[in-house]
C-alpha cells in the first residue's frame, strides 16, 4: 500500500464544477466544500484546493503550476491511476538520476502533478 504524505496546494481552475468531477474520477479525491469560485478536495492526508481565475490580463489563470506528492511505496497508487485511465502503464520512471521513482500527468488546466518516491 502507498503511504501518502501531506500537501495543500491551491491550483488555478477555469471551471470549478468540471475540475472537481475530474479530480474525483481520475484521482479519487472527495469534495469537502465547493462553490463556483473555490473548492476544497481531500484524499487521505492530501488536501487540494482549486481557485477559479478568469484567465484575463488582470486575473491570469497561470497554468503550468507543478506539484510533487511524495509517497512511500509508489507502485500501488501508480497501478490505481493506470486503472483509472489517468496515466498509461509505461509512465513510471524508476531509479531516476536524482534517486527517485516517479510518474506524472497534467490536469485539465495544464497543472503538472507528480507522485514521487525517494529511493
Amino acid at each position: 500500500m502507498t503511504q501518502l504524505l501531506e500537501i495543500t496546494p491551491v491550483l488555478p481552475s477555469q471551471n470549478i464544477e468540471r475540475d472537481v468531477a475530474w479530480y474525483l474520477k481520475h484521482l479519487g479525491f472527495e469534495t469537502l466544500s465547493k462553490d463556483e469560485m473555490y473548492a476544497c478536495l481531500k484524499r487521505e492526508n492530501l488536501h487540494l484546493h482549486l481557485q477559479w481565475h478568469a484567465d484575463t490580463e488582470d486575473d491570469p489563470l497561470l497554468g503550468g503550476s507543478v506539484i510533487k506528492i511524495f509517497v512511500k511505496n509508489i507502485q500501488p497508487i501508480f497501478e490505481e491511476f493506470v486503472q483509472r485511465g489517468t496515466v498509461p502503464d509505461h509512465k513510471l520512471r524508476r531509479n531516476t538520476p536524482w534517486n527517485t521513482h516517479e510518474f506524472g500527468f497534467y490536469d485539465l488546466n495544464n497543472n503538472a502533478i507528480f507522485f514521487v518516491e525517494d529511493v
